[in-house]
């Protein structure tokens, strides 16, 4: 039996190849989705309990960390988990850490989105040692082909390194679209020219969107901008070229497209293009400057205040941004209870607030946060890493008895640099 734990827009169509190759499968996913033919389990424990091998495909580090040590009392000696998440090297080793010796461990990230994933067609980069590479070598190809890439955690390091790479071109070629735009170069003679290059896959990805604009979600922006910071980390760090793709992704990020698909960085790119500076004999001299004040934010792409507050005020080059909670257009609670769906509304809604006022999450001085339940810290954490991608700010996490309203689990605020 296997179990499948994670059901998102890769994990549904992968738990579906297994089930059509013939395979038992029991799955679990923090909001249930149907895989017709598996099983589904209330828990991780549950899902695992029985399997000989669980598979885990889910966003970040934090998460495979929460769902591993949600499925250890049902994981059985002589099992092997197979992460296939993108969650780097580290993240890898703390995994076996974690796990009991008698449990196998296989790192295997895949290469492809959606389609390739319903189709069968991805490439599996896998690292493990070779008995545990060996009792799961024939499950791993019904995703597609298997490149084994070495030993325990190579199959992550190798992941980081293709998309440090992939993602950076596409994030290079997004900018040089807008830079063509300002140049007066047409974007489809542009990319009939780059389809001449060694670029040429590439610009073909990117054509649509930058002739008609964005379409369905394969590879989620907020899941590319995770992928960079990772690739940048630790001995990533000296990736200049990388680190500026990872910073412009976070700015699309707090603009709140993480959801969109990774191609939403054409027209970001081409938003950021600034204007041509006004001539230098109308230009104020530099010493003359404008007196600081006090202005209210209120912008109108988050729901308004009840009317005895600002979103967030405005000094200088500061923003002061108010409290933020998970509420709808008419001031109901927005998943009542549930802290990740709260913590993404209210992460939401300050990228939304910093867009409006040129700033971003990467500019964040201080970010203040009031929880209901400390013990819940790991699911808002979850949500956050996939929102602060670059050098953590300064951060204040507080119990609080409740907050104003019923339902309501999490409020933040944060001080950030215009």
């Amino acid at each position: 039996m296997i179990a499948f734990l994670g059901l998102g827009r890769m994990g549904v169509p992968m738990a579906g190849r297994l089930v059509a190759a013939g395979h038992k499968v029991t799955v679990w996913n923090r909001t249930p989705r149907d895989v017709p033919g598996a099983e589904a389990a209330p828990s991780p424990a549950a899902a695992a309990a029985g399997a000989d091998i669980v598979i885990t495909m889910l966003s970040d580090p934090d998460a495979v960390s929460e769902v591993a040590r949600a499925a250890l009392p049902g994981l059985r000696p002589g099992s092997v988990l197979v992460e296939m998440s993108t969650i780097g090297p580290d993240a890898v080793r703390l995994l076996r850490g974690l796990l009991p010796e008698s449990v196998g461990l296989v790192d295997a990230p895949v290469l492809g989105s959606v389609g390739p994933a319903a189709e069968g067609t991805l490439v599996v980069l896998a690292g493990g040692a070779r008995w545990d590479l060996d009792r799961v070598s024939d499950v791993l190809r019904v995703f597609g082909t298997v490149h084994e890439a070495g030993g325990p955690g190579s199959g992550a390091a190798t992941k980081l390194a293709v998309m440090s790479a992939l993602v950076t071109a596409q994030v290079g070629l997004a900018e040089t679209l807008a830079y063509a735009d300002a140049l007066g170069v047409g974007r489809t003679a542009l990319l009939d020219v780059l389809g001449a290059t060694p670029l040429a896959g590439l610009a073909e990805r990117l054509r649509p969107v930058a002739e008609s604009g964005p379409f369905e979600t394969r590879y989620a922006l907020g899941l590319a901008a995770k992928d960079l910071r990772l690739a940048t980390e630790g001995p990533g760090s000296g990736q200049t070229v990388t680190a500026a793709a990872r910073d412009l992704l976070a700015g699309a990020v707090a603009a709140g497209l993480a959801g969109h698909d990774l191609t939403a960085v054409v027209p970001f790119a081409a938003s950021r293009t600034p204007e041509a500076p006004a001539p230098k004999e109308v230009r104020a001299p530099k010493e003359v400057r404008a007196p600081k004040e006090v202005r209210a934010v209120n912008p109108p792409s988050v729901p308004a205040t009840n009317g005895r507050y600002s979103h967030a005020v405005r000094f200088g080059d500061l923003l002061f941004v108010s409290g933020q909670v998970a509420l709808d257009e008419d001031g109901k609670v927005a998943g009542e209870g549930d802290m990740t769906r709260q913590s993404e509304v209210v992460m939401e809604n300050l990228g939304r607030i910093l867009a409006d006022q040129g700033s971003s999450f990467d500019r964040i001085l201080h970010i203040r946060t009031f929880l209901t339940d400390m013990d819940r810290l790991h699911e808002y954490a979850a949500v956050r890493g996939r929102f602060l991608t670059g050098e953590p700010p300064a951060s204040t996490t507080v119990e609080v008895e409740r907050l104003f309203l019923p339902g309501l689990v999490i409020e933040v605020e944060v001080v950030a640099a215009l």
